[in-house]
């Protein structure tokens, strides 16, 4: 039985593509380099800000990665708050989950102080407890030791919690972790590219969650 659920952010509760993509070209074009379209970031988008600059720079990354990186974070502090929205149907299905007595948490690859503000400016402080971004003192996913450190907190098994998301790496933590994994398909990721789906609980709507 689930008695608690993860989510990732990124394409599965919000839509945030508009924000980071603004950001990300606004960097570029500060060091004269070409840009991408909203297509080709989704690529870039899941390991957190560190590999999309990585990713972004390609062969050039040694060389300009940490100048990328902090020009991305600065602009990205402005460009979220007008370039990420809640997907539809996300509040109604939380709703369900609260009125079902399941605590919720948010698991990001995104730094922790945009992850915060993000949940924060967008769902209030009271849906989520707790709410983890990328902190420099932990290990990102797929790693699952955020996330077993939330379970903890909340006095259950890895087997007893879902983990959502949109992408591989989702999956990947969800798997080793020994979490049940649920991946979404209105996010980042590419279905058709995804190892063991058919083991996988994949939604396409967000009353599949239930």
């Amino acid at each position: 039985m689930i008695r608690g659920i993860l989510f990732d952010l990124d394409g599965t509760l919000v839509d945030s593509l508009p924000g980071i993509a603004s950001a990300l070209n606004l960097a570029l074009q500060d060091h004269g380099l070409s840009t991408f379209t909203h297509e080709e970031i989704t690529e870039f988008i899941g390991n957190g800000a560190q590999v999309l600059a990585e990713k972004a720079l390609g062969d050039r990354k040694d060389e300009l990665g940490p100048q990328l990186l902090k020009g991305f974070q600065t602009h990205y502090d402005e460009e979220w708050k007008t370039g990420t929205t809640i997907y539809p149907g996300i509040i109604e299905l939380l709703d369900q989950c609260r009125e079902a007595k399941l605590p919720i948490g948010v698991l990001s690859n995104k730094p922790h102080p945009f992850t915060q503000a993000i949940i924060h400016k967008l769902f209030g402080t009271s849906i989520f407890d707790p709410v983890e971004g990328h902190q420099d003192e932990f290990p990102k996913k797929p790693d699952p030791t955020t996330a077993h450190r939330i379970i903890a907190t909340w006095r259950l098994t890895p087997e007893e919690v879902a983990y959502v998301g949109d992408s591989t790496v989702d999956l990947a933590t969800a798997q080793n972790g020994n979490m049940v994994p649920a991946i979404v398909s209105w996010g980042y990721g590419t279905p058709e590219n995804w190892p063991l789906l058919e083991s996988t609980t994949a939604l396409s709507d967000f009353l599949d969650l239930p």
